[in-house]
């Protein structure tokens, strides 16, 4: 198999909201807040669902990743329940190796509010649920060690048996790749973030506001040459200043696509990490794992949703 992704298994709930909701609700936009069942459910009351989709951010690059002819597995917690059953089979649609056994937990299902404000801005409120509970009995190692690339989340981390999870993952991997996620995830996993990006990691993506929090940079000269010096294939996307690699000394650039009918953020950096790994396992050139990351990503916030 070419890449195994390991992350939280959450059922995407997606609605269309105003600004002064999010003001209401104390949520900042842009930003991914863990809440518990009853503020899910007290905020699921407040709206109106658009779709809802098998989600999750490393889950919604390994089916790009497949929708590209590429063979590949995820693996993620959800309960036998319904959101469970539903999770499952949107995955196994698209033709991806699901490596979980689903029981039936104390915990559901997870699922994620993505709240989309009229200028395509996502802010996603997070109900881990039984996602959270993932542990190293969880990992199969065989597996792991069958794949090219793991590809990891920085929503996955956490201390406790999701760490021990992580680590088994990483421990039994030919190669790592992973997603900083989140500005939240930088900010509360700082050090730990630090020393896996130095020691553990081969692969690493993160847009402009995640990397600059992660090393409390003052400039993007200083990204560069922390980049540099770490000697790994950093991966940042700024935006509609486009996105860069940076391995070794050598530094690449890829502009962003211009004109596009943006409707929603949402998926923009899982789609360009599917496209870009795609053009790694493929044997492609940096400029074109770059272009290939950037025509995903460009096509994904053209519509509702994370998947093409």
């Amino acid at each position: 198999m070419k890449i195994l992704g390991i992350g939280n298994a959450i059922v995407d709930v997606l609605c269309k909201v105003d600004d002064d909701f999010l003001v209401k609700n104390s949520l900042t936009k842009s930003t991914m807040k863990l809440i518990d069942e009853d503020e899910f459910k007290t905020l699921l009351s407040l709206i109106n669902i658009e779709e809802t989709v098998s989600g999750g951010s490393v889950a919604n690059s390994i089916v790009g990743l497949s929708q590209l002819g590429n063979d590949v597995g995820f693996v993620g917690k959800v309960s036998d329940d319904k959101l469970g059953q539903k999770y499952e089979e949107g995955l196994k649609k698209e033709k991806v190796n699901y490596f979980y056994k689903k029981k039936k937990e104390t915990i559901p299902t997870g699922s994620c509010l993505i709240l989309i404000t009229p200028d395509s801005e996502r802010t996603m409120c997070t109900y881990l649920g039984t996602a959270g509970k993932i542990n190293d009995t969880d990992i199969d190692e065989s597996i792991v060690k069958n794949s090219e690339i793991t590809f990891l989340e920085g929503y996955l981390w956490d201390e406790g048996e999701p760490k021990k999870a992580f680590d088994k993952a990483i421990a039994n991997s030919n190669k790592v790749a992973m997603s900083l996620s989140d500005l939240f995830c930088v900010e509360r996993h700082k050090v730990h973030f630090l020393e896996l990006a130095k020691n553990k990691l081969d692969i690493i993506f993160a847009n402009e506001q995640e990397i600059t929090s992660l090393i409390n940079a003052n400039s993007f000269e200083e990204i560069v040459n922390f980049s540099k010096q770490i000697k790994k294939n950093v991966i940042i996307t700024r935006g509609e200043k486009g996105a860069l690699s940076i391995l070794n000394d050598e530094l690449i650039e890829f502009e962003a696509q211009k004109n596009l009918n943006i409707k929603d953020l949402t998926g923009a950096g899982d789609l360009f990490a599917a496209g870009y790994l795609h053009g790694i396992i493929n044997n492609l050139s940096i400029k074109e794992c770059l272009i290939k990351g950037t025509e995903l990503s460009a096509k994904i916030i053209q519509k509702i949703g994370a998947r093409i």
